[in-house]
Formats: structure tokens, sequence, C-alpha cells
């Protein structure tokens, strides 16, 4: 028997059907899935199975000195027991073991981790390993038709990784968050990657801190000519005779101003013409994908997640991957033959066919190990992925066909006019040829008007404007720009950087998008500056990355590198060790500032947002226990603090972060003192004729709005209303239930709420409809409630309580990064 190990279950699935001819038969082993066809089986993994950790003698932070964490020996252990047990069981009987994880050095690690898994049951089975960039049935048969040897090396190199992520992680996290006082689930985390990363954010917004506007002006004219008016801005030449339009004096300011609005006409003095060559983009690496995907709205996070999904169904190349440069075996006539005929796609394609020769264009980086990310030819149907899914795989296709496309044409037309000697020029711009822009559509193609005009020429002034403007601090990073960044710099990998992203803000480092660090980031980095600056040094950082490289390619042995990087640890404590107590003073300092509102309006101490045992926030006295003043928060959503402040109270306003569904809260204490009963609707149903109960529409002091009897506490009965929009009772009454109808004012279309009763039933019929109230959640539509009921995920409840790694395993084509964030929108 022949056992193929691969990352995952949907991956083993994909694999079992290609190889099999789709005639697999599928059954369970300790809850593994395991798919079995023809004298072979096929298994999945959870991506790492076995864990490094240290001993547990070494638990217990308070009986442990971090420092003792540098020098401390290291273990593996199985973090899925049950998918290892199930290896085993399997590797016993096999006389042929073949591993198919993913092609790169956390993919190389893995499959070392299961060849010693294998190893250690059947010591003499002959193991090999198979190598793939996409999972299509041309690119699977090949690899299995010439299979290769476990890269040791490079699985040491990702195993260096771990080890040193886990000593510099445990050992720093542990100090900062024990001289804190930070314990449980508020630690304060250190990462080799993250911390210098973080200082990347924190230098950013001390230089928007620091900046000082300064003022300057503007102007512009609206010129004619046959009744067409455009737009020209006043230049001058500065000391270096650049083209300047921004004036520093407002008396000079003034003087132009009173100059071309006391005339009527300004003469043309340069015409100048030329066509500019727009050439079509690169193919996408890794990173340059991340920073398509964040234009058109998602995360690194969300974007890798998703794609990584639609590789291993078999629709786009593996999308991690440095490489800009198509390889000599890819065809681009016949991958874009594939999406002839498309409803979307097809006519994008045919038209690139037409064209006399197709020649791709090529980037700066070509690699030897994955292919830029680019479509397999397999399509799928609008059924089969969700919205979000879709909108990714064309953004892959789209930037493929961009890549075969020619290139664009524009015709600039740049006009000076004079009027005594100030200057004004106005820049047109035209799309002569479209290009790849027809195939393409995610750059700005706006044109801009003007006319043609002859030197010479007199144009009427219309209008002349003077705008008073102030200089900007430079922007913060976005995520994309930050992973371009860290790139450049040498931190992290295509692998690992979006990853670094997700856990500064799961740490609550960074909030908000572009990220924002907190007071608790400032506070660490400025800590680290201070005391043991190499902790934030992506020049170290960088370093140890290209050790790695280096265990990669055989010059250097993990040995080398973990042990250089223990004494760079011991240098940094070496440092920290006389300053714990002013660290961890400062620390606890940064952890009050970001809860921190405003004074009490009961006793004059600070106002902070807390969290209930049961995880809901509220806002609380730093006072308690001698004042116990409230006040309720939302029930959606984490509380993120603004600096905009209430003018009447003094309180910072909230924002709740809820995804798609995030809203400004706004005041906590405003929300309170509008809370209460606002105008009758009718009979309560419920209480109404026996106890003469009615129905109000109300509003909490968390801000939540209901319609909702006015018995409460002794009748329960409410119907949900939106939380934006002002309520319009109207005069017309529902025949059903004798209350009037609802309208919702809250943007330029007012909402026709209806009766609220009828409203509501209505939503449970929609609910009952789907059987399932999972759709009510962005990106899972029908065809992916089945596959989720199909694994016991019937409801909301259910996904919020399972495990996302046991999930994605059951269910093909969802990850657990995609299940994580499905849970954290419920």
């Amino acid at each position: 028997m022949e056992l193929i190990i691969t990352e995952k279950d949907n991956a083993a699935r994909r694999i079992a059907d290609i190889l099999s001819g789709g005639t697999f038969d599928s059954s369970r082993e300790n809850g593994v899935n395991v798919y079995e066809w023809g004298g072979k089986r096929c298994v999945g993994l959870s991506g790492h199975v076995v864990g490094v950790d240290f001993p547990p003698e070494y638990s217990d932070w308070r009986d442990v000195e971090p420092v003792e964490l540098i020098d401390a020996s290291v273990e593996k252990t199985p973090t899925k027991e049950n998918i290892v047990a199930t290896l085993r069981i399997l590797a016993r009987k096999a006389e042929r073991v073949t591993i198919a994880t993913d092609y790169d050095r956390e993919g190389e690690l893995i499959g070392k981790e299961a060849y010693e898994i294998v190893r250690d049951v059947n010591e003499d089975v002959p193991i090999r390993r198979v190598r793939f960039s996409s999972i299509t049935e041309n690119e699977v048969q090949n690899a299995f038709d010439e299979p290769d040897d476990l890269d040791f090396d490079l699985a040491a190199a990702g195993e260096a990784r771990q080890i040193i992520d886990l000593v510099w992680g445990a050992a720093l996290t542990r100090f900062l968050s024990l001289s804190a006082g930070q314990l449980g689930n508020d630690f304060i985390s250190v990462g080799r990657v993250q911390s210098p990363t973080l200082k990347l954010i924190v230098d950013r917004e001390r230089e928007i801190q620091a900046f000082d506007p300064e003022d300057y002006w503007e102007l512009f004219a609206d010129l004619a000519k046959n009744g067409t008016t455009f737009e020209a801005q006043y230049f001058y030449r500065d000391e270096d005779d650049n083209e300047a339009e921004r004036v520093w004096e407002e008396a000079v300011a003034d003087e132009v101003y009173e100059t071309l609005a006391d005339r009527d006409a300004a003469t043309v003095v340069d015409v100048n013409r030329r066509t500019r060559t727009d050439t079509p983009p690169t193919p996408f690496n890794t990173t340059q994908f991340i920073r398509a995907a964040s234009a058109i709205g998602y995360s690194a996070q969300r974007a890798m997640s998703i794609a990584e999904d639609l590789y291993t169904a078999g629709y786009i190349t593996y999308p991690r991957t440095d490489n800009t440069v198509y390889p000599d075996d890819l065809d681009p006539e016949e991958l874009l033959d594939d999406f002839v005929g498309h409803a979307t796609l097809g006519e994008s394609a045919e038209s690139l066919l037409e064209a006399d020769e197709i020649v791709p264009t090529e980037g700066d980086e070509e690699t030897t190990d994955h292919p830029p990310i680019h479509p397999t030819g397999e399509i799928p149907s609008r059924g089969d992925v969700s919205d979000d899914e879709w909108e990714i795989f064309e953004l892959v296709v789209r930037r493929f066909f961009a890549t075969v496309a020619d290139a664009a044409v524009w015709e600039h037309l740049k006009v000076v006019t004079e009027v005594d000697d100030y200057r004004l020029k106005s820049n047109g711009k035209r799309l002569v040829e479209p290009g790849y822009h027809d195939v393409y559509p995610y750059f700005n193609t706006s044109e801009n008007f003007v006319p043609d005009v002859d030197e010479g020429e007199e144009l009427a002034i219309d209008d002349v404007e003077l705008e008073e403007k102030q200089t900007q601090p430079p922007r913060r990073y976005g995520q994309s720009r930050l992973i371009e960044t860290m790139e450049d710099l040498g931190l992290g990998t295509k692998s690992t950087r979006h990853n670094t992203l997700e856990k500064l803000y799961d740490r609550g480092y960074i909030e908000s998008d572009p990220p924002r660090p907190t007071k608790l980031a400032m506070a660490v980095v400025d800590a680290a500056e201070n005391y043991a600056d190499r902790v934030v040094s992506e020049e170290m950082t960088a370093q140890l990355e290209a050790d790695m490289d280096a265990i990669a390619s055989g010059e250097a042995t993990l040995n080398d590198v973990t042990d250089e990087s223990r004494e760079m640890l011991e240098e940094i404590f070496a440092n920290l060790a006389d300053s714990r107590e002013e660290i961890g003073d400062h620390l606890r300092k940064s952890l009050k500032d970001d809860k921190r509102l405003g004074p009490c309006p009961e006793c004059g101490e600070d106002l902070l947002v807390r969290q209930s045992r049961h995880g809901s926030y509220f806002v609380g006295c730093d006072g308690y226990p001698d004042c116990e003043f409230t006040l309720p928060l939302p029930s959606t959503g984490k509380p993120l603090i603004l600096d905009s402040e209430c003018e009447e109270h003094g309180l910072n306003e909230v924002k709740m972060l809820a995804g798609r569904q995030t809203f400004v809260h706004g005041c906590p204490l405003c929300k309170a003192e509008d809370a209460g009963e606002g105008p009758i609707l009718g009979e309560c149903p419920e209480c109404g004729d026996e106890h003469g109960g009615e129905l109000a529409v109300k509003t909490l002091q968390s801000g939540s709005r209901l319609v909702g009897c006015t018995r409460y506490p002794d009748c329960e009965y409410s119907l949900p209303l939106p939380r934006r929009g002002e309520i319009e009772v109207t005069d017309e009454y529902c025949d059903d239930h004798d209350l009037p109808e609802l309208v919702i004012h809250n943007g330029d279309e007012p909402w026709e709420l209806g009766c609220p009763i009828c409203n509501y039933q209505e939503f449970q019929a929609r609910e009952s409809d789907t059987g399932s109230d999972l759709e009510a959640l962005d990106g899972i539509g029908a065809k992916t409630v089945e596959k989720l009921a199909d694994a016991g995920i019937e409801s909301i409840d259910d996904l919020t309580e399972s495990d996302p790694d046991t999930v994605a395993d059951d269910v093909e084509g969802v990850s657990a990064d995609r299940i994580r964030d499905w849970q954290a929108k419920a």
C-alpha cells in the first residue's frame, strides 16, 4: 500500500480525485479523513502537526526566570494528536510513502515532520517527495511521475525559524509581561519579526505626531475657449528651477490673485504635446498580489486566505512566491484559450488571442521554485465559490490577462498661459489606446480634457480661486505598503509577513486600517529602544533571515544559527536586567492610557474601557470599588477609543470594530442620557389585553434601539430596530397588527421598514427558508452552507463553538483562517 501525505485535508481530497480519476473511497480514522483507491491511501495533515516547545518544567511563568529560557532545551510534541496517531497507523502498513506537502520552506518542514513520524514506526519504507505549484491534473500527474527526495536543508531552515521564534518570543514576552504584571490572556507579546515591524508603524506615528504644519496657498483659474471651460493652475520656478505650485507667503499669493482676478484673458505662450507608453504590469508575486487585493478592499490576511483556498481547489497557482517571470513551459495562448466562451472572462481572452504575437511582461525577480501567481485554466462556476473568492480569482485572471496585453498609450497636452508676468499651466491627458486597461480595470484611467490651442491665442478667464492650505503629515502605512516595506528591509518572508500583521492586531498593538499603534505599542517600542534596541532592530532580524537562507543552501547548519541567535538574546537580557521595574511602570501606564476615555462624572477619576469576565465590554471608573459608576457599551464589536472628544462631557468617543458592521458609537455618556422611551405605537400583542401593556420605541443606554413593551421587565416582548438613522412613525397602519409603519432615514434613500412585527416575521421566514442563519455572514453562500452542514455546522452558534482546524479538515475549499474570519464576524 502506498501512503500519500498532503499538507491539508482539502488538498488530500483534491489529489485523490485527480490520481484516482474520481473513483476514491472515503473513510474516517480517529476523526481524520482517509481517501483510498487502487492500493493507495491519501491523508491530509493540518499544517504543522508537531510543534516545538520547552519541557514542562519551564511552563510556570512565575517559577522560571525569563532569562533561563535562552539556553533551555527545546522538544517536539504532537499538536494534533489524532492526526499523528492516524499517520502512525497508516505508516506501519505502508510499502511506500509519498510526501506531497506545499513546495516552500514551511511545506518542506511539515514534510520532514511527517517523514520523522513515518520513520518512527517504519524504518525501512521508501519515502519520496513530490512538488507542484498548482493542484491541477497535469501538474499533479507530472509530479508523481517524477518524484524527488526531501530537501533536509530547506526543512532545517524552517526548523531554525521555529526554534528562534520560540526562544525569542517566549523569553522577551515573559520578561515584559511579568514586569508589567500582565499575565493570562492580557500578556504583552514580543516577537523577532513582530517587534521591528511594530517599530516601523510606531516611527511613522511619531513623525505624524511631531509634524508641524505650514500654511501655503494655491491659485486656480478657469479658462474658456469657445464656451468650453478647463482649469489652469498658477506656477513659478523655484530656486532649483522646478515648477512649483505652492506659494509660501500670503502677501505674494494675494498679489497674484489680484492680478489674475483683474484680467479678462490669458495668453497662450507654450503648447506641448507628447505621447506616453503605459507598460502593462508584471506578473503577480505575493507582495504585489497583496497590494492589488488591498486596492479592492481586502486585508493582507484575508487576501492570502482566499488565495490559498483557490490554490487548493486547483484554480490558481501557489500564492506564496517571489517570482515575477513566467516559466518557459507556460503557454500563454493555451491558457487564454481556456477562458474563451466564459460569460465574464471570455470576451477579454478572445480579444487578447487576436494579437499577432503574445509575449508576457517580466519582473526583476526570477526564482526556480514557484511561478508567479496565475490562473491554472480551471474555472470555478459562481456557485462553487463565494463572492469574495470570485473577486480574488477574477483579479488573478485579469492580472494574467494584463501581462500578455498590449501597452496602453496616453496623449498628454500641456498648455502654459501668461497673465502679465504670472504663468498658469493646464495638463490634459487622453487615453488613445486602452491596451491592457481593457482587460485589467483596476488602475485609474480618468482623463482630463484640455482643448487644442495655439501659441499667441487669447483665452478668457472665467473665474479665479485662491485656496489656503496646510502641509499634511506623512500618511500611515497601509497594510500592503507595510508588507512591501518589510520585504525591502528583509523582515520576514513572503509566507509570514501578512501573518505578522495579523498578530499585531490580535495582540492589541495596532488598530484600524491603515494600522495605527496603540499607546501600549508606543510604550513597548520605547522601552525596547531605551533598554534593548536590538529587539526592534531591522538589521538584526534581516541578518537572522539571511542566516536561515544560508541553512537552506547548505552554507550553515541549524545549530550554528540558533546558537548565534541565543548569544544575541543573552546580550539583550544583560541590558534589560537592571531596568525591570522602570520598564514595568512605563508599560502599566501605557496600558491604562489605551483604555482611558475621560473623567468620571461622579468622582473625577478616569473612566476606562473594561472587559467583564464574560467577554463583554463596558465603561467603568478607575476609582472602583470606592466609585461604582459604569456605562454600557454595545454588545457588537470591539471598542476603539477615538481621538475625537465629546464637547459636553469631555469623554473620547468610541467606535465599535465589527468587520463590515463597524460603527461609531459616540460618547457613552451621551448615549446613556439619550436612553428612554419614545412614541407609543400600539397595544402589546402579549400582554395588552390582560394588563394593558403597550409597544413603544425604546433606546437603551448601550445605544441599541427596539420596539418593546412598556411593562418591561414584567413583559419582555421586543422587536429589534436598526441602530442608526432617524425613525419616522408614519400615518399608515398595518391591517394585521394595527401598528403604524416605520421609515428609517439614514443616507439618501429612506428604508421603509413597515410594521415592526411584519418586518420581523419576514426576517424569520427568510431564515427558515434557508434553514440556516449562516448565510447572514458575508462570504457564506448556499453552497457553502451545504458543505458546512455536512460537517455538522448548521448555525452561527455551531460555527462560533467549533474548532477552525477541525472544520477546515472536513470542508473542502475552506481554510481554517477563513473560518476564523467568519467566527470574528459572527
